[in-house]
């Protein structure tokens, strides 16, 4: 009668957000100031005025039909030249509005570029932890994930386990970051060396960068990938940057020097139309360009994390310190992370298992949240710890 797993995916939620519908139910018997609830990565750091005066503006003073009405399908031309200008500028890159394919936030660029790849029998390759979304991602259009085992010495990545996952039958490799859910900044010196494997290879495989968090790094370089690759396709938000998760607002950058551009870019282009993708927002687009170049307080984040981290240090757990991003990934206090999480929720701590990002006996937690909740929280995991002690 239905698809079976299309009924899989919209009945069974994801582990994030049952912790997440747990924790709001569970609000309204102790209280919304009792949940410590970091299970979710939506950002709460306000929108930039800026964004809201651009809409404003936009929306005062636009044509209606402008604003509303719908755009080409890759995105406002206009815009496309904006942000591909804002993008050399930053970059030193020779990108034009042509290279820039407009999209409703980065799952879908990240989706429209499985699509546009994958072919029957191929393979794609991700590293751990890896956001477990990449799983659904892939196997939809018809692909395997390959995941490499993780290196929770600094989460970079276990480049031996990587070349033995490599194959014939692998079509690209995703990398995020900063990482989703460790904090951690790959390195100029982890992408060289990625990039030098592919390369080696003596074949296409193209280099897929999840980058929603870019701007959120704590005085670490973030490597610009396509300076080190030509395969290389760059998905990107201003969910996490501008504090817009719910406008649905991101591109694709598809680079001159990618193999066949043309058939990359018309592939991108089928994928987007078959996966139901019209054009992005046409309000939103005229607002990123407007806002293109404009720089966040990131402030906030980086308190957060130190005040987490340090806390959870003081309170005896492990924790490679985050380089970016909006999340912590300690070790879980027992082997079995979905125990560990059970027995937080005890203090109505909200934690998410590791085991759901590819990293069984470690934990998420989200410090994207208000600064008092973590103050509050830390004498919580200060009791959960020494539960574990005794």
């Amino acid at each position: 009668m239905v698809s079976s797993k299309m009924y899989e995916l919209g009945t069974k939620k994801s582990t994030i957000r049952t912790i997440f519908e747990f924790g709001r139910k569970r609000a309204t018997q102790v209280g919304e100031e009792n949940i410590f609830d970091f299970s979710l990565g939506n950002p709460n750091v306000p929108t930039p005025d800026f964004v809201r005066d651009a809409a404003i503006e936009i929306l005062q003073t636009y044509e209606p039909a402008k604003v509303h009405g719908y755009t080409v399908a890759p995105g406002n031309p206009q815009v496309r030249e904006t942000l591909a200008q804002s993008i050399n500028a930053r970059f030193g890159t020779n990108f034009a509005g042509k290279n820039l394919f407009v999209t409703s936030g980065a799952a879908a660029a990240i989706t429209i570029c499985f699509k546009a790849l994958a072919e029957p029998g191929d393979e794609f390759i991700t590293f751990a932890p890896y956001f477990p979304e990449y799983k659904v991602f892939v196997e939809s259009v018809g692909a395997t994930l390959k995941v490499v085992k993780p290196r929770p010495a600094d989460w970079q990545i276990d480049f031996d386990d990587f070349q033995r996952l490599l194959s014939p039958k692998t079509k690209a490799v995703i990398i995020n970051s900063p990482n989703n859910p460790s904090g951690a900044v790959y390195s100029k010196e982890t992408i060289a060396k990625l990039t030098d494997i592919l390369k080696a290879q003596g074949r296409n495989i193209f280099l897929i960068c999840d980058e929603p968090y870019r701007e959120l790094a704590y005085g670490v370089a973030v490597p610009w990938v396509p300076n080190f690759y030509k395969n290389t396709l760059v998905c990107y938000s201003y969910s996490k940057s501008f504090s817009l998760p719910g406008e649905r607002i991101g591109y694709i950058v598809v680079p001159d020097e990618v193999t066949d551009f043309d058939k990359i870019f018309g592939a991108v282009a089928g994928a987007a139309r078959v996966l139901t993708h019209v054009n992005a927002p046409s309000l939103w687009q005229l607002v990123v360009a407007k806002c293109a170049g404009k720089s966040v307080d990131i402030t906030p984040y980086e308190l957060n994390g130190k005040l987490l981290y340090d806390g959870l240090i003081a309170a005896g757990f492990e924790c490679v310190k985050p380089q970016g991003a909006f999340y912590l990934f300690p070790k879980a206090l027992e082997e079995d992370d979905y125990a560990f999480c059970e027995r937080a929720k005890k203090y109505d701590l909200l934690l998410v298992p590791g085991a759901d990002f590819g990293a069984p006996g470690y934990f998420r937690a989200a410090y994207c949240i208000k600064t008092e909740t973590i103050e509050r929280s830390l004498p919580l995991f200060k009791k959960l710890a020494a539960e574990y002690r005794s």
